[in-house]
């Protein structure tokens, strides 16, 4: 009897507390002054021409879930004691929204991202909410913003959803204030003028994530220590850093990274690093794996790697090709690792990238802008 009356009460509470919001409710403010639409061309950059309006909703403790706005595009008014300023409650997504040949709006997989934004939510204390109905008010903001999805290949809208906390205090503790918002941006190739592979540089003292923290979350304090290391490298002609935790071979600068390669008994294997915490469980690192094992021309592998067996694997003349994977690029071709003052050079039989690293992107990119139907294509037209 007693668990009865507990749960009626739990799910009052719970009504009470507002434990998530919901995309019938969004309250819609169009934009009396509409952006210019920048031209589609090399000139553009990343992440620096945003769309109309801004989607947010806030939370707090004592009410839970607010209601979910969709507003023209304006700043955000913080407090200065806000705890995204001083402790790190900050946690946020990249996915991108594609227009067809026939005009339909596509997210890529965006159920992943979803579930994603929830883990690293929780692991900063940061309230949960429902997936399925924070997905539908993405939809319909992507919908309102579909304007912005060009109709040009290989440019897209990119989508920042992020949340904060806003707990005014100065002190550690749990935040009792909230905002989830979502950004968007337009967006062209991420290689504007060409295909173009990287140089990485290894220094076995700077760590990027380590077992049991946060590296599996997309939050960021794994990004911000990141980029003075990138800056000093790129002085020296390198533009991403090989990240190691305990000399195993984790991630490329803010991307997944991958190997294939020929092993000491001849067989042709894919390899990445498995989900041990210091990976990011990324969407492209997933598609890659899920169709490389599809395909089912070679031995693809989550295991753990060496740094040292990846420079003997070159010396050998064993490595087929390497890539990063990430939402930004697809797939990025690396040319050369720098470890212990030496220069690994890795194969280019396209001359900009290798053979795998090129069908993958030309692959999922048809998947993206709805060449290929594929059950990974999110529709969102209503």
């Amino acid at each position: 009897m007693w668990s009865r009356v507990y749960s009626k009460l739990s799910n009052t509470c719970g009504r009470r507390l507002n434990s998530t919001f919901r995309a019938s409710e969004i309250v819609i403010d169009h934009t009396n002054n509409p952006k210019t639409m920048p031209v589609l061309d090399e000139t553009l950059i990343f992440g620096k021409k945003t769309t109309d309006h801004l989607f947010w909703v806030d939370w707090d403790a004592k009410k839970g879930w607010h209601t979910p706005q969709i507003a023209p595009y304006q700043p955000l008014v913080l407090d200065p004691t806000s705890s995204c300023f001083h402790y790190g409650t900050e946690c946020f997504e990249g996915m991108k929204a594609y227009k067809t040949a026939h005009d339909k709006v596509l997210l890529f997989r965006p159920e992943m991202n979803v579930r994603r934004l929830k883990k690293s939510a929780a692991a900063l204390a940061l309230p949960d909410f429902d997936g399925e109905e924070f997905l539908q008010c993405l939809r319909k903001f992507v919908d309102i913003e579909r304007k912005w999805v060009p109709n040009k290949k290989g440019y897209s809208m990119y989508i920042r959803p992020t949340m904060i906390g806003t707990h005014q205090q100065l002190g550690v503790t749990k935040p009792a204030k909230a905002k989830l918002f979502i950004v968007n941006a337009l967006v062209g190739p991420y290689f504007p003028t060409g295909f173009k592979p990287v140089a990485l540089y290894c220094d076995e003292a700077r760590v990027r994530a380590w077992p049991g923290g946060v590296g599996d979350k997309k939050v960021g304090g794994n990004y911000g220590p990141g980029i003075a290391y990138t800056d000093e490298i790129t002085k020296l002609g390198y533009q991403q850093l090989l990240w190691l935790v305990n000399g195993n071979v984790t991630e490329v600068g803010t991307m997944n990274f991958f190997v294939l390669w020929k092993t000491k008994e001849g067989e042709t294997e894919l390899i990445t690093a498995p989900l041990d915490s210091t990976i990011l469980e990324g969407v492209t690192r997933d598609s890659i794996l899920t169709l490389t094992k599809e395909w089912g021309e070679f031995k693809v592998s989550e295991r753990t790697f060496s740094i040292h067996e990846l420079v003997e694997a070159v010396d050998q003349g064993r490595v087929i090709e390497a890539f990063g994977a990430g939402t930004a690029c697809i797939v990025c071709p690396v040319k050369k690792i720098h470890f212990k003052g030496k220069d690994y050079d890795i194969p280019m039989k396209l001359g900009n990238s290798g053979l795998l690293t090129k069908r993958l992107l030309d692959h999922i990119l048809s998947i993206q802008y709805g060449e290929i139907h594929h059950p990974w294509s999110y529709q969102v037209d209503y």
